[in-house]
């Protein structure tokens, strides 16, 4: 004869799991966002010079010191995410 009340040992949503699988995830702050947009501005401005020969931050601030700041903040920024990604790489 079945019980009244079914062993409910287990019986976790999936979500639940998940949480509880990756306790070492994080998100993402505001340096992180500001990297990534920075980082896929780069690519966007390198896949148009490769296959256009267009140079999208020389085409908007010209030949000026303002061109050659986005550079280095695009270098940083790449410097940055490959801090972030041998960081949250070592965690698991």
């Amino acid at each position: 004869m079945a019980t009244a009340t079914p062993n409910m040992t287990e019986r976790r949503h999936i979500s639940d799991r998940r949480a509880q699988s990756k306790p070492s995830a994080r998100s993402m702050n505001a340096i992180d966002w500001i990297a990534m947009v920075l980082m896929i501005i780069g690519g966007i401005n390198w896949g148009l010079i490769g296959l256009f020969g267009f140079n999208l931050v020389v085409a908007l601030f010209g030949e000026t010191q303002i061109s050659g700041l986005v550079y280095v903040l695009v270098g940083l920024a790449s410097l940055w995410g490959i801090y972030t990604c041998t960081k949250l790489g070592s965690q698991d």
